[in-house]
């Protein structure tokens, strides 16, 4: 595959994938940002067979908010512009050429779509992001087009493993270390496999439901929480 990356910081990972990929520097939470990036795509790529919608996060404001009553307006805004107006955005651009392509999109979501995790704007905008999802699989089916989402619970990405990233705050909130904070994930959150899940799990199936082999699947949520919801 050939890969066109946006974010808005091209990170070392990213430059490492010189020859086999294109990054491209664009806040993917402003309509400017989703434009430019799917026409870069467009001018690497010709056409575009998959969309990994991957932008996401909980924003200042809400994060260190006590509940649902701490959260202000305009953080709810954000949380939205990030987590779903981006997705749509982007989408919205990349839409004709995979449907040239009859191609697929995944949507990269949480498990607080599906519970009612602390902060509530962030589960909101995913329960949204999951209901737009289905809607375009079942828009966009009949002419070739598969979308699903997949849905991680704890991951060790640099967003919880890293000092200044999101389980740190938590952590200090709670007056904890970050490693003993980490160490308490597990059982807290009711963890079946007793770990975090690794970002090369979530990659790993990412890269199945994009591939052929599951041509004939779309319209679904894919758990990657390491049993941390228990309803069937």
């Amino acid at each position: 595959m050939r890969v066109v990356a946006g974010a808005r910081t091209v990170t070392r990972e990213l430059r490492a994938l010189d020859g086999l990929s294109t990054a491209v520097t664009a806040d993917l939470a402003t309509p400017a940002g989703a434009a430019v990036l799917i026409e870069r795509a467009r001018e690497q790529l010709g056409e575009i067979d998959i969309l990994v919608n991957n932008v996401g996060g909980v924003v200042a404001g809400s994060a260190d908010a006590a509940g649902f009553l701490d959260i202000a307006d305009d953080a709810w805004q954000r949380t939205f512009e990030l987590n779903l107006f981006g997705t749509v955005r982007v989408t919205r651009h990349a839409l004709p050429s995979l449907l040239r392509q009859r191609g697929v999109i995944i949507n990269i979501s949480s498990i607080g779509a599906r519970a009612a995790y602390h902060p509530v704007d962030y589960g909101t905008a995913k329960a949204a992001l999951n209901n737009l999802t289905k809607a375009l699989a079942e828009e966009f089916g009949a002419q070739g087009l598969r979308a699903l989402t997949v849905s991680p619970g704890p991951t060790r990405t640099r967003n919880w493993s890293a000092s200044d990233g999101y389980a740190a705050d938590v952590a200090a909130q709670h007056g904890t270390t970050l490693a003993e904070f980490l160490d308490q994930v597990p059982t807290r959150m009711g963890i079946t496999t007793g770990r975090l899940t690794e970002p090369g799990e979530t990659a790993a199936l990412v890269t199945f439901l994009a591939s052929a082999r599951s041509g004939n699947l779309t319209g679904a949520d894919y758990l990657a929480d390491g049993g941390v919801i228990k309803t069937v």
